[in-house]
């Protein structure tokens, strides 16, 4: 979001975007889901019903071209979604003709639109005749030691009391899937230590604003502060809002992608790891997972989803991760881990997403026979 970056770094990303455009790859069970959608997009817009003279497969994107706004904007467009990209600076559009994006990923698949996250009016505009909004972007501070500052936690929260107001005003928008922070989760104040089980931690779990403040973390303190701005605005409103919480997302390419992003989620990964808290998560399951989340959502799909794949228990693993994002020291101390305090659960979304699998398994059986 209005990131100054070197002409090295911008031409080596435009490059980078068009190989993972190229390629296209996925697995033949989401090629079959995918395939399966499509020939259901009549019954899904007579069921999701804009009301307001949307179209029902338009959505709007914010934060598009980022790592992981890409690949939602790639994973709706696989699924024949047509995809509005809300881009904020003229740097940012330069990228996407520089990577042909209108002609790789479906000439009138995708269009943009220039919005500003903090203008309530443009962002109307930008969001008016669209069904549902993904709300992807955050902001960054890549001059900032950690990559992130006090400041932009407080910017992070105006921004998504802004974007919900204005898919509230928005007469076609009825849905919005909003990209929070596993970190908005998992910073709680101690607990007793004599405990017998660990205590689990799903997306019932608030991350504690002052404990925040108190350790400096400020990407988590943003990432909380945004979304229960997110829920305040919308409580009441007629708009449904869910909110996904993906653990440090990684992926080919997300230490020269997302690695300002990532050294900021970092911060206080000592104290992560040696709780059973520092998770990761793939991608292209953080995408699979907000359109999973979207189309459910007239239906069972409500509340917040936490997404991750893997938990961080060993050194190894630890050395590894510091060793892609070419940092040290931050993870592993050479103290042995002993991660039972704390145990990460996202039942609900491995539920959701199974469901959904096992749904499209049942209709190719019931086709071949």
């Amino acid at each position: 979001m209005g990131v100054l970056r070197s002409t090295h770094s911008l031409e080596a990303e435009v490059e980078e975007m068009r190989a993972m455009l190229l390629q296209g790859r996925r697995s033949a069970v989401d090629a079959a889901a995918d395939s399966w959608k499509l020939r259901s997009a009549a019954a899904k817009r007579a069921a999701d019903g804009d009301g307001g003279g949307g179209d029902a497969r338009a959505v709007c994107v914010t934060g598009g071209i980022s790592f992981v706004g890409f690949a939602v904007v790639n994973r709706l467009l696989a699924l024949g979604y047509t995809v509005r990209l809300a881009i904020e600076t003229q740097e940012d559009l330069d990228k996407l003709r520089e990577m042909e994006m209108f002609g790789e990923m479906g000439r009138d698949g995708v269009w943009t639109v220039m919005a500003n996250v903090m203008d309530l009016d443009s962002l109307c505009r930008a969001f008016d005749g669209c069904v549902g909004v993904f709300h992807t972007s955050s902001f960054v501070d890549p001059g900032g030691v950690s990559g992130y500052s006090k400041h932009m936690a407080d910017l992070e929260a105006k921004a998504a009391d802004r974007v919900i107001e204005a898919c509230v005003r928005t007469q076609s928008v009825r849905k919005c899937v909003f990209t929070s922070s596993l970190l908005a989760c998992v910073w709680r104040q101690n607990y007793a230590r004599d405990r017998r089980l660990p205590m689990i931690l799903d997306e019932n779990c608030w991350s504690d604003e002052s404990l925040c403040r108190d350790k400096k973390l400020w990407f988590a303190l943003g990432k909380v502060m945004a979304e229960k701005a997110a829920w305040r605005a919308a409580r009441g409103r007629d708009l449904k809002l869910v909110t996904i919480c993906p653990a440090l997302v990684t992926g080919p390419g997300f230490r020269r992608r997302n690695s300002t992003a990532s050294i900021a989620y970092l911060k206080g990964a000592h104290e992560m790891f040696m709780e059973g808290l520092l998770a990761t998560v793939n991608v292209d399951k953080v995408a699979e997972a907000h359109v999973s989340v979207y189309e459910e959502m007239n239906g069972t799909a409500g509340g917040r989803y936490i997404c991750y794949d893997h938990v961080i228990r060993r050194a190894e693993e630890a050395a590894e991760l510091e060793r892609q994002l070419g940092i040290s020291n931050r993870i592993y101390r050479g103290i042995p881990a002993d991660p039972t305090w704390f145990k990460l659960c996202n039942r609900k979304l491995s539920r959701l997403m199974s469901l959904r699998r096992r749904c499209t398994y049942d209709f190719y059986a019931i086709a071949d026979d």
